[in-house]
Parts: structure tokens; C-alpha cells; sequence
């Protein structure tokens, strides 16, 4: 038995948030909303998938959001994806150098961590 990938990252959200994520992660990120099962839409919160990437944002009653513990995307031209942060009002912040990877953090709208990295560069 071995694991063979990630299937989707899950995050928390306050109730009421679906459009504040549609705008964010469709919006700004390029996600596209898929449609959650019949029998889990009545808990609220909303999927989006992009490449092989899946994130499923689920209501959270005493919601908190994840400052330390963090999805991190891979993009394929982090520059153009950071202006598109940056113009939208977002607020990008630069990680620790780490080898063969670019990368920056930005925060969803309920102030979960989120990092965007792209192969390449020489740290």
C-alpha cells in the first residue's frame, strides 16, 4: 500500500462565505466552481478545481482561519499571477527563499494562508 496523490485540500470558511470564495478563487486565482454532491451542498461551502488541483472550502461553525497550515499551488507563470493578486487589491507576501522554487503567500478572504510557487529560480 502506498499513498498516490492528494485528492483535494480541504479549508475552513464562516458561513456565508460562497461568494466572497467564488470571487477569490475563481476571481483572482483562475479556479473553476464544480458542483458538490446533493447530499453535501445542504452543508454549505463550495468546490473549485484547477489542473489537478482540488480545494473544497467547507463552513466551519467557530471558524478560525489557518495562519501556519497551508495549501501551496504550482504555478506556471508566477509573475502574471501575482500582478492579478496585486490588482484585485490582495496582498502578496514574499516566502523564504527555498531551492528551485519562486514563490509568494497571499491570504483567501476569510485570511487563510495560502502559498503560490513556481519551479525555477536559484535559491
Amino acid at each position: 500500500m502506498s499513498i498516490v496523490g492528494i485528492d483535494h485540500v480541504q479549508l475552513a470558511m464562516p458561513e456565508g462565505g460562497e461568494d466572497q470564495a467564488r470571487t477569490f478563487y475563481v476571481g483572482v486565482l483562475g479556479f473553476i466552481e464544480v458542483q458538490k454532491p446533493a447530499h453535501l451542498s445542504k452543508r454549505g461551502g463550495v468546490w473549485f478545481v484547477s489542473g489537478t488541483a482540488r480545494v473544497h472550502l467547507g463552513i466551519e461553525k467557530d471558524f478560525r482561519p489557518a495562519k501556519k497550515a497551508h495549501p501551496a499551488f504550482r504555478v506556471n507563470d508566477l509573475d502574471t499571477l501575482r500582478k492579478s493578486c496585486e490588482s484585485t487589491g490582495s496582498s502578496t507576501v514574499d516566502g523564504e527563499p527555498l531551492k528551485g522554487y519562486r514563490r509568494f503567500y497571499i491570504n483567501d478572504p476569510f485570511g487563510n494562508r495560502i502559498e503560490i510557487l513556481e519551479m525555477g529560480g536559484s535559491h
